[in-house]
């Protein structure tokens, strides 16, 4: 039986009946679990419990759909289980109106750099995290820069071209938006046409493109979700390349060498040789 199952049980102060992996699970174990009492809620370990329930109630304090976080200890996180049913091709405009409610969403006392309050991971990468005042250097120090230790000596050469172009290519000081940080199609719940749950997020403060970005690395969003996400501004087919190569860097480095035609490729849309 799950140890993971069981943990969650007790935290939420009742016996286990049951439970069943969810789809996914690469870089964590998340379980749909059944409880004595009647109620189904969904358990997860890794990478950080503690960091992920707090950026979920970030989320939703902003009013973006996500799971009620539960119970939370250092070596689980409990949530609501919401049921998804259906596609995002479904409703990828009401994806794009999340996501701009999200993003307009002020803190109290607002936020002025870009970043958050500690690091996290993607299973074995390390998400850096530190405050910077100038978005250029965010990205190229905690999203880029990053990976020059872990990558072939032609990738690290393009990166460290990239970075020293970036001044150039991204705005300065665009408001901080509370970002998802890993937005793709499985990290979406939908149920009757609708968005409703946000989930797996690494959330910090930058550039609402980014989640803009990223979303479109496994999937084409249609015309409907920027539509609804805001108008696009000029430039933004290499900030997007810029963005998604964040990702698929991240999965070079986990998944190997399959992913390299992909940095490949936004490495060119970027405009980088």
């Amino acid at each position: 039986m799950s140890r993971l199952a069981r943990h969650a049980a007790t935290l939420l102060g009742s016996g286990l009946w049951n439970w069943h992996p969810l789809q996914g699970g690469d870089i964590a174990q998340t379980l749909l679990v059944y409880l004595n009492d009647g109620r189904t809620v969904v358990a997860k370990n890794g990478p950080d419990p503690l960091a992920e329930a707090a950026m979920l109630r970030a989320m939703g304090e902003t009013g973006a759909p996500v799971p009620a976080v539960l119970a939370v200890d250092a070596d689980a996180l409990v949530m609501e289980y919401r049921p998804t049913e259906g596609t995002l091709a479904t409703c990828w405009g009401d994806l794009g109106r999340v996501l701009a409610q999200m993003h307009e969403a002020r803190p109290a006392g607002g936020v002025t750099r870009y970043g958050w309050a500690g690091d996290y991971a993607l299973g074995a990468v390390s998400v850096r995290n530190a405050w910077a005042d100038s978005w250029p250097e965010f990205w190229a120090a905690h999203r880029l820069g990053v990976h020059l230790a872990h990558v072939p000596i032609d990738v690290g050469h393009r990166l460290e071209q990239l970075m020293r172009r970036l001044p150039d290519l991204l705005p300065a000081t665009p408001a901080p938006a509370l970002l998802h940080g890993d937005l793709w199609s499985g990290n979406v719940l939908v149920a009757h046409r609708r968005v409703t749950g946000l989930i797996d997020p690494c959330c910090y403060y930058g550039h609402a493109e980014v989640d803009l970005a990223t979303v479109g690395v496994f999937s084409q969003p249609p015309a409907a979700f920027y539509m609804a996400s805001g108008p696009l501004e000029a430039g933004h087919a290499v900030r997007f390349a810029i963005y998604r190569l964040w990702i698929a860097l991240v999965h070079l480095r986990l998944f190997g060498a399959t992913y390299r035609p992909m940095v490949a490729q936004y490495f060119d849309d970027a405009g980088v040789g």
